[in-house]
């Protein structure tokens, strides 16, 4: 008997989100995820000096505010024709790298690990779904609620990696236009290596080989939610001396790689609750004006298309464009918990990548990747250099930033007269995954994914959260 559900909201997640799905037969039919917030940032952004752009659009995700400050930065650097010196490419590196490892294991420990093991009957561990399909055994389950809290003490340690360069943290200071605010000091760099070793520690002991384990408890999971399987990636974390990423831009459709093109981008409206004119190119789309009784729209999420094609965006993503090598856990742990001898993430397969657990697992390689790279750009840094360009007058120019979020691919464009902001429009990340249907009626990334999913009890559509989380909306 088909069944019709809401939930709402989708929990332990950062932000507004609901699912409806139609179910029959044990397996959902279709699905339409709601964004239910309207922010309006490029609104409040009109008339402001340039410089505010880059605190004030931090405010956009709590979760993830150096990587707004950090493409807000580059699109007003685009705009004026500013160089950010070597000494600050790397600055930035770090506290976006710090902003990565933090994000990571929250998307993990504190929002999705209860998808998979039972905690103490207490909150944050309840209320759950009545039949939550908990299969890890006692000892398992201890371990898992160990690393739980013990991730909290890491976070801790990740958020004080970002201030130590930062300032603060969330909402850093030292991101500004032109590189970073301050150079950095010997004393600056042995905190951050400090802090760094105990948390790349808990990733190599704790948080990679827990991921291989869960994949290996929940095989099935390992094999649905493929969705469209299409992947985009705009290119993060710069090499201070030849400009080329370490992970680079790319897009992957239909089974083939493919140049990133920004101008491929669009913004689709028609299901949304946006006037017609709110959505085309993010280069030059209007501020959006609301229309809350447009007919079949259902969202306040736009529709991002590239080239007309629903992308995922994420960890998952970034590694399976880049083709990046497994961490030594994960080459030593693939054999043994998915049958698959691995040294490169796209060895492990596009149906296991593209799916619940893969999407996960994607989460924890990236993780380690990162902070390998973070020693490396530590050693790099020579205190005392200059870190900050001289800026110019901002007076009149337009430009346009692309990077990556921890949750996926990030735009900002921008444009300035008379030194006032006269334009600005953002493009992050969950407006890939989690969009509406578009003007072709495709659905959006994680709509897609739902679609097959087994949901064997309606009253505890378990798999459906499980799905939504492994995006990290």
């Amino acid at each position: 008997m088909a069944v019709s559900l809401a939930i709402d909201p989708i929990t332990r997640i950062e932000g507004h989100l609901k699912a409806r799905l139609d179910i029959d037969g044990g397996t959902v039919r279709d699905a339409w995820l709601t964004g239910g917030m309207f922010r309006g940032f490029e609104t409040i952004l009109m008339g402001r000096v340039p410089t505010d752009a880059p605190q004030i659009v931090q405010r956009i995700c709590g979760v993830c505010p150096v990587s707004h400050a950090l493409a807000s930065c580059m699109a007003l650097e685009d705009a004026f024709g500013i160089t950010c010196p070597r000494e600050g490419v790397l600055l930035r590196n770090l506290m976006q790298g710090a902003n990565f490892l933090q994000s990571h294991i929250l998307s993990f420990y504190q929002l999705s690990s209860q998808d998979f093991f039972r905690g103490p009957s207490e909150a944050p561990f309840f209320p759950r779904q009545k039949k939550p399909d908990l299969r890890l055994g006692e000892a398992a389950t201890a371990m898992m609620l160990d690393q739980y809290l013990e991730s909290l003490d890491i976070r801790a340690l990740c958020h004080e990696m970002a201030a130590v360069f930062g300032g603060r943290m969330p909402h850093v200071h030292g991101i500004v236009p032109g590189g970073a605010s301050a150079s950095s000091t010997a004393g600056q760099i042995g905190e951050f290596r400090s802090r760094l070793k105990k948390v790349l520690a808990f990733i190599e002991k704790r948080y990679v080989p827990l991921l291989y384990l869960l994949s290996e408890s929940y095989a099935d999971l390992a094999r649905v939610g493929r969705g469209w399987a299409n992947a985009l990636c705009m290119g993060v974390f710069p090499h201070p001396d030849t400009g080329s990423f370490s992970l680079h831009a790319g897009v992957w459709a239909g089974g083939k790689e493919y140049p990133f093109d920004p101008e491929k981008v669009m913004e689709n409206v028609r299901y949304s609750w946006f006037s017609e004119h709110s959505g085309g190119s993010p280069f030059n789309a209007p501020p959006p004006s609301v229309a809350l009784d447009k007919p079949g729209a259902y969202s306040f999420s736009k529709a991002a298309r590239y080239d007309g094609l629903p992308m995922e965006v994420g960890p998952h993503a970034r590694l399976w464009i880049n083709n990046m090598e497994l961490s030594p856990m994960g080459r030593e742990l693939a054999p043994r918990h998915l049958g698959i001898k691995a040294s490169r993430f796209r060895e492990l397969g596009e149906g296991f990548v593209f799916s619940i657990m893969g999407r996960h697992l994607a989460r924890a390689e990236e993780t380690w990747l990162v902070a390998k790279a973070m020693e490396g750009w530590l050693d790099a840094l020579k205190p005392g250099d200059a870190a900050l360009a001289p800026l110019p007058d901002m007076r009149d120019g337009e430009g346009c930033s692309f990077t990556e979020a921890p949750r996926g691919s990030l735009m900002h464009c921008l444009k300035v007269k008379e030194g006032r902001l006269t334009f600005y429009q953002i493009l992050p990340a969950t407006l890939w995954n989690a969009s509406p249907r578009d003007d072709a009626g495709l659905r959006g990334p994680m709509e897609e994914a739902l679609v097959g999913l087994p949901v064997p009890d309606e009253k505890s559509p378990v798999n459906a959260g499980r799905l939504v989380r492994a995006f990290d909306p």
